[in-house]
């Protein structure tokens, strides 16, 4: 059974995690990805670690975690495209493919020819996806961009920490590299307007994604609540500006998150920690006035959680229909029952380690299930089988390439 895009060959110009991030989602949905990397070097990550993968002797390799989350089903190309010949073997590989992945700097690629505008002078039907930190334009345009600095300048920090006067208190970053992740996300999403735009027109476009905008598109609900009122929203913790109880509470062995959504749940859950008389009391009959009165409700339901453990509070809780959970360590993830029933961590051949765990694809699709075809390349894994299928070198240019320092 091929996958969605198997018809489909994408050439994966870019590193670190936002374009990779979209690479590996059309590569799951079946896309032949070529991922084009430095000789001698690759993408950044693959030497951002510890920790590395170890191999079947349990030593450490040259493949970082880092990599490995973000190139499963791609194709290793080394090649030197800052010399004529390696710009010409990108070339000739952009006029067969469908889309190219890049992220370098506004403009860095047009002193070799591989610029969007140069391109489609060759393939009009190619779909050139370009990400950056700033965009195309505007006076930050110049500047690189990465996650973290992003997650502070555009106001995802301003909204994650403890608020003013906890302990702790502060902006803190998310704990993965959100933005990229996201900005991963649409520019597949991006990439699959595109190629539904050029089943109609039979042309290709230029796609301008930046990691600045996906970031402010994604302050969602607080961007406008910003937008509503004038007022910037503040950090408050675990809490939740627009719903109330929807935080975090100290249970006798820990902590355990409460969402309570509607009314009903908060009568519910009020009969559970024994108060029943709060889903009566005019302050907290509805989410209005829980809001309002946040400051009197959480410290009493505070009071009332400390008595059970969070499991004792979860099992009760999910008997009365309230949602609630656990805060979960990834050992505890990865075992628990429910990420396990959806086969959440996938087991991959891999040509040095035997065997590399990885998380599984989250598209599931009836049709065009994904498929694990292969793990993230070695770095030049795939060099000579590209060259001889995509471009018909024989093994005497192959070599020839290899010994001019071109591949």
């Amino acid at each position: 059974m091929s996958g969605a895009l198997s018809h489909l060959r994408v050439l994966d110009l870019s590193r670190v995690l936002a374009g990779p991030w979209a690479g590996q989602i059309l590569a799951d949905l079946g896309a032949e990805v070529i991922k084009v990397e430095r000789p001698g070097a690759g993408d950044d990550t693959r030497h951002w670690g510890p920790p590395f993968l170890k191999d079947a002797a349990g030593r450490d390799t040259a493949e970082a975690a880092y990599f490995l989350c973000a190139n499963r089903n791609k194709r290793s190309l080394t090649v030197d495209f800052t010399c004529a010949e390696g710009q010409r073997i990108v070339r000739a590989l952009a006029a067969q493919s469908d889309i190219l992945l890049e992220n370098f700097k506004v403009g860095g690629l047009a002193a070799y020819g591989l610029d969007y505008a140069s391109l489609r002078e060759i393939n009009p039907r190619l779909i050139y996806c370009s990400i950056t930190g700033f965009g195309q334009d505007g006076p930050y345009a110049q500047r690189a961009g990465y996650d973290f600095m992003i997650q502070g300048l555009g106001g995802l920090m301003s909204l994650t920490g403890r608020a003013a006067g906890e302990e702790g208190a502060g902006p803190l970053k998310v704990g993965v590299a959100l933005t990229d992740v996201l900005t991963g996300l649409y520019a597949s999403t991006a990439v699959l307007g595109a190629l539904a735009h050029r089943e109609q027109s039979g042309e290709g476009q230029h796609i301008d994604l930046a990691l600045l905008d996906v970031q402010v598109a994604c302050l969602a609900n607080q961007a406008q609540n910003y937008l509503t009122t004038g007022v910037a929203p503040r950090r408050m913790g675990n809490a939740h500006p627009n719903i109330v109880p929807y935080q975090d509470f100290p249970t006798a062995d820990g902590d355990f998150i409460l969402t309570v959504g509607n009314d009903g749940q908060f009568r519910r859950f009020c009969a559970v920690a024994g108060h029943p008389e709060w889903a009566d009391d005019p302050r907290f009959a509805s989410n209005s006035a829980r809001v309002a009165h946040r400051e009197v409700l959480i410290p009493l339901i505070r009071q009332a959680t400390v008595f059970k453990t969070t499991a004792e509070w979860v099992a009760a809780l999910e008997a009365a229909g309230v949602p609630c959970g656990p805060i979960n360590d990834l050992a505890q993830v990865f075992n628990d029952p429910q990420v396990l029933a959806r086969r959440l961590r996938v087991e991959l051949a891999h040509p040095l380690a035997g065997t590399l765990a990885q998380v599984a694809s989250p598209l599931r699709l009836s049709a065009t299930p994904v498929e694990y075809r292969h793990a993230p390349p070695l770095l030049g894994e795939h060099t000579e089988q590209v060259l001889s299928e995509r471009l018909g070198l024989d093994a005497a240019a192959i070599a020839g390439l290899r010994a001019r320092g071109v591949i």
